[in-house]
Formats: C-alpha cells, structure tokens, sequence
C-alpha cells in the first residue's frame, strides 16, 4: 500500500531522520579491540600485543623478534617472541577488528535513497525528488543499538579467547620442545653404554668367555636403544618444528632458534585450591561470551517480532511542474508512506527460528555455568597429580638410583661385580632420569593447561604413567 500525503510537516520530518542520522551509534577502533585483550589477558599477553599496520611497525616487530633469537629462549620469551613475530597471532587481530566493525554496523541506520524523475508531457515539464528512509530503522534504532553492544562484547571475548589459546599454544610447544631435546640427549647416553657393551660382549663372546645367549641379550639392548634414539631424534625435532610454527618463524629465523637444556625447576609450592577456586568466578571469558550471546539473541526477539511481519519506509517528495504554453509552475510537496503487507508470510518462521536461537543460547549459558567448576577442578587435579609425581621423582626416585649407582661403582672398583652389571646399572639411572624429565614435562604442561583453565579456556590435559627404566633387560645379567 503506498500513499501520498500533502502535508508541511514533510521538513519535520525529514529534520528528525536527520537527527537520529547524527546521534551516537556503537562503534569501535582497532585499539580498542587489542588494549581489551591486553586488559584482560595480561598474564598472557603482558600488555605487549600490537597489530602491525605500518612498514614501520612490521620492521619494529621484526628487529624486536631478532633481538629474543639471540639468546636461548625461555617459556616466557617464547610468548613475548610469538607476540611480536607470528602471522596467526596478527591475523587474530585484524579478524577480531573486522568481527567487531561488522558487529558495530548492525546499530547504524541505513543510508536514505535520493531519486530524481524528469517527465515531458507535450508542453508540460514535470521534475520529481524524493528523499527515502527506512521508518522502521529509525523506529528501532535504540533496540538495534544495544544489540550492537552486546555483538561488540562477544567479538571482543572472543579475540581475547583465541589469543589466550594461541599463547597457550606456545607454551605447551615450548615444553615438549625442552623436553625432547632434554630426552635426546640422555637417550643418546642410552644408546652409546649399549653400543659400548654389545661391542664387549661381541669381544668375550670371541675369546670363549662369554655365551651365545649373554651376547645376544646385549646385541638386543644394543638394536633397542638405536631404534629409541631415532624415534627421541625424530620427536626433538618434531616438537622443534611444532615451536618454530607457533612462534611464526620464517626460513631464515628457524635455525637461530635456540632453547634452554633443561626445563625450569618446580615450583618451591604448588598452587593451593583455593587460589585456584578464587578464579571460578562469572568474569571467566566461556560464562561472559555465552552471556553476552544469550542477551544479544534475547535483545534481537523483540525486533524480530516487528521485523518479520512488516517494513515502514517514509518519503520526502517535492515535485516541479512546469507549463511552458501558459508559463505556469507549481511546487507540490508531500511525503509518502509505504507499508509491506503481510499477506503471504507472516514472519512466523523467522520469529520461530529466533526463539529457538535464544532458547538454545540460554541452555548454552546454564551448560557453561556448570561446566566451568567442574572443568576447573579437573585442570587443577591433573596440575596437583602432576607436580606430586614430578616431585616425588625428583626428591625420592631419582636420589635412590644415584644411591644404588654410587654402590654399584664401589662394588665394581672392589671386583664384586663386572662391567657389565655397572653398564646395566648406568642404563637404568640414565632411564630413571628420563622419567623424571616426563614427569617434569607433564607438570609443566598442565600447569599451562591450568592458566588457561582460570581464565576461562579449558585445555584438555592428559596425564600417563612415567616410563619405567628399561633395564628389566638387563637384571638376567
């Protein structure tokens, strides 16, 4: 239905269009979105991430990542390092920067329609304008707005949310790095006291003073410990890898790469339940995100009851109309108002679909809530078990093998025991000392995990059994 309507409140109303044109709408800048994570992430962050958008910028990144290669890096300089220098980390930010412009565009009015029409008719010359709106944008600019808001929240949680998975990432990559370079290390220990003592036995065996069988035992230890030195081989330079692509290293960074030769100490303490239960609060980033979804999906219901079942849109018109027989000329002036009629659909659909999404996004927020204590006490008795058992090698395990060795190097020295019950003995302690170095990774793994967990990201961490020492083979000596 579309009508006409002489009236000189037409300037009125083209005046307040105008106004809520001009009024403030959501919007929101690139420095907004990344001083929010640093905000709210800055155990992750330190405050240091920065979207590079400049040449400049690009080559203060670059020299500031070439300042961390210099020197061995640490956990925390592997985050700093993945800060300045990867390429996915960027690309978080500018799709967090698009995510929340395109939220902020949802509370802007659309832009009005100019037309202009020139008609001849024999001696009469008639000129149209019209200046169109969306009425019912105008109408429901307030609720749009505030829908906006929330779409900005949620694209913000969201950004932070990634980066902190990304920095936890990295943290974890770095672990296995370590720690594999750590197990290499001592499994080559392993695979040369086995080469050493197949090398003997081969020796014994041809001067008559060794059995067929005794050697064949040390050749067997021998062609196991080669084929664990090549999986510890291939696993150090796995995790390598696996750090040089979190850290976003190019060609030319990944061989200045250098890491530590051993993981950090544990900690004097672990850390108590309830310092971690203090962090179980509703400003976790899972409960605020599937708030601010369920608050934007009930704002949107309202206008969606409107939406689906019609449009309004408001025309200033002004017409010139001049007779060049007579030399006339009139000015008629007016405004139109059209209506969609809901004859053929009703909206019922769309309002539907909207309810479900809001029923869904409400069950979404009661999952979260209830899930959240429960994924944190999980993250924290997978941190606990691992820094006890991490311990427990380190005070008990470990001092009782070096205790057992220093005997053994006696008994050896005393012609109470041969070479080859010391080199059994030396394999186990070596073997011991890789568990430990697992038990240690482990710990340091769900200590990230658990970071992550406060924050409101849980990571799922499993914990395994430390391996035995090897040298069951080697107790039929």
């Amino acid at each position: 239905m579309r009508r006409t309507l002489q009236s000189s409140g037409a300037r009125l109303a083209i005046s307040a269009v105008t106004l809520a044109v001009l009024s403030g709408c959501a919007s929101v800048s690139l420095e907004q979105n990344v001083s929010r994570v640093n905000d709210e992430a800055s155990s992750f962050t330190e405050k240091k991430l920065a979207l590079s958008r400049t040449e400049q910028e690009r080559k203060e990144r670059a020299d500031a990542a070439q300042a961390l290669l210099t020197q061995p890096l640490g956990q925390r300089e592997a985050v700093q390092l993945a800060l300045v220098n990867s390429p996915s980390l960027q690309a978080l930010l500018a799709q967090g920067w698009a995510e929340s412009a395109d939220a902020a565009q949802v509370g802007r009015i659309a832009n009005p329609i100019f037309s202009y029409e020139r008609m001849v008719a024999g001696d009469e010359l008639e000129i149209g304008r019209a200046l169109s709106f969306g009425l019912l944008d105008l109408l429901t600019l307030p609720t749009r707005q505030g829908i906006s808001r929330y779409r900005i929240e949620q694209s913000q949680l969201r950004l932070t949310s990634e980066v902190v998975d990304q920095v936890t990432q990295v943290r974890q990559a770095w672990v296995r790095a370590v720690a594999a370079q750590q197990t290499l290390r001592y499994a080559r220990q392993v695979y040369e006291s086995a080469e050493a003592t197949a090398e003997i036995a081969r020796r014994m065996q041809a001067a008559g003073n060794f059995s067929r069988i005794s050697r064949a035992r040390e050749q067997a230890f021998y062609a196991d410990a080669a084929t664990r030195l090549a999986t510890a081989n291939h696993q150090a330079a796995a995790t390598r890898e696996e750090l040089v692509r979190r850290l976003g290293l190019d060609e030319a960074q990944a061989p200045l790469l250098k890491l530590p030769e051993r993981l950090p100490d544990l900690p004097k303490q672990a850390m108590d339940p309830q310092t971690a239960g203090s962090y179980a609060t509703r400003n976790r980033l899972d409960i605020r995100l599937a708030q601010t979804n369920f608050e934007a999906y009930a704002k949107s219901q309202g206008l969606t009851t409107v939406t689906s079942l019609t449009d309004i849109e408001l025309t200033a018109r002004r017409n010139t109309k001049t007779d060049s027989a007579t030399g006339s000329r009139s000015d008629p002036r007016g405004y139109e108002i059209g209506v969609r009629l809901p004859i053929f659909d009703w909206g019922g659909m769309q309002r539907d679909a909207m309810s479900a999404r809001t029923l869904a996004a409400a069950n979404q927020l009661e999952a979260t809530i209830r899930a959240a204590g429960s994924s944190l006490r999980e993250s924290y008795s997978g941190y606990r078990t691992a820094y006890d058992v991490a311990r427990h090698h380190r005070d008990e395990v470990v001092p009782l093998r070096k205790v057992i060795s220093d005997e053994n190097q006696l008994r050896y020295n005393g012609m109470i025991i041969g070479v080859f019950e010391l080199l059994a003995d030396a394999r186990d302690q070596v073997n011991t000392v890789i568990a430990a170095i697992n038990t240690e990774q482990q710990f340091w793994l769900a200590d990230a995990a658990l970071q992550a967990s406060l924050i409101g990201r849980p990571t799922s961490t499993t914990l395994s059994a430390a391996a035995p020492p090897s040298g069951a083979a080697a107790a039929g000596h």
